[in-house]
């Protein structure tokens, strides 16, 4: 896949609300991934612009929004998702910022297609081509079949279970209050 743009951005911790340094790379397929280090080994946190962004601010659009000390208000990224979690960013100058705002936007609108040479097609990738299966044939007659099954663990979180198990505990309780009042119902 294609990188885009990488850099230095200051991201602001959700709970604490502190500013800390990391490495970014924004990837073809819409893939915003944060490190520690510029050598890629300490990975933080991936955002699929393509399915969760919803608007991307800067500068004097984001109101409200205190940028570390040192740099300006117009230094200032703001990644609104659906979840209603926002991500705050900082650029070291304006012009870095804007640049990171364009490049963000067409990640999130860009569909990406690979080329398959062996039968002359274009296809798109998928997505989350996090959790892709590509398969690559051998070469010459009867040759063996490779499959790869790249997938990412980190996204499989327990918030649906846990969701679909409050609804479940809801609706056993009402149940069961209507069930205890129904003795009195009957004098």
């Amino acid at each position: 896949m294609a990188l885009l743009k990488s850099g230095w951005l200051w991201r602001q911790s959700s709970v604490l609300k502190r500013w800390k340094l990391n490495w970014c790379d924004l990837w073809l397929d819409g893939s915003f991934m944060f490190y520690k280090s510029e050598n890629r080994r300490d990975f933080e946190t991936r955002v699929s612009l393509k399915t969760s962004c919803v608007n991307v601010k800067s500068g004097l659009e984001c109101a409200g929004v205190c940028p570390p000390e040192t740099h300006p208000s117009e230094n200032l990224l703001v990644v609104c998702l659906k979840n209603g979690f926002t991500l705050t960013l900082c650029a070291n100058s304006e012009d870095e910022a804007l640049a990171w705002k364009l490049t963000l936007l067409e990640a999130r609108r860009n569909t990406v297609f690979t080329y398959n040479p062996s039968d002359d097609t274009y296809q798109t990738v998928p997505i989350d081509s996090h959790n892709a299966v590509y398969a690559m044939p051998g070469t010459g007659c009867g040759g063996i079949q490779h499959v790869w099954v790249h997938r990412d663990t980190y996204n499989e979180g327990i918030g649906e279970q846990i969701a679909l198990g409050l609804l479940t505990g809801m609706a056993a309780g009402a149940a069961m209050r209507s069930l205890l009042w129904m003795p009195f119902w009957f004098c």
